[in-house]
């Protein structure tokens, strides 16, 4: 049994919790859109079928240090990605997404501060 002594939480929102050991989160369904924004007090991991030409927008409520991932899977119709001013991407570019129809790509990202959010691309999962 372990132990764990806290003087003081102080959660970011009411839904705040701590975990010990291995932590699973669910993925928050992103809807496809010309624009897209992540409340990232409401998740770190977020999928988003696309089927739109869309802008990943600065995300709500970034923390320094939370970490996450962004899957994205080409819908039928498909769609490319921008990216707002608060991601930085390796070497400045921001990624060419795969456009097959299912095909998945996975951004993962870190915040480094409330304007900017380093990202690295992994492309074409099969």
């Amino acid at each position: 049994m372990s132990t764990v002594k806290v003087d003081t939480i102080e959660p970011r929102t009411a839904s705040s919790t701590i975990t010990i050991g291995a932590a699973a989160n669910n993925l928050t369904t992103l809807t496809s859109a010309a624009s897209i924004t992540m409340d990232l007090n409401n998740n770190n991991n977020f999928k988003v079928e696309l089927d739109h030409n869309a802008t990943f927008n600065n995300p709500s409520n970034p923390t320094a240090g939370q970490t996450g991932s962004i899957f994205i899977t080409q819908g039928s119709t498909g769609g490319t990605a921008s990216w707002g001013t608060s991601w930085d991407f390796i070497g400045g570019t921001a990624p060419t997404l795969t456009t097959t129809t299912s095909g998945v790509d996975r951004i993962d990202y870190i915040v480094l501060d409330s304007t900017n959010i380093q990202a690295v691309a992994t492309l074409n999962y099969s």
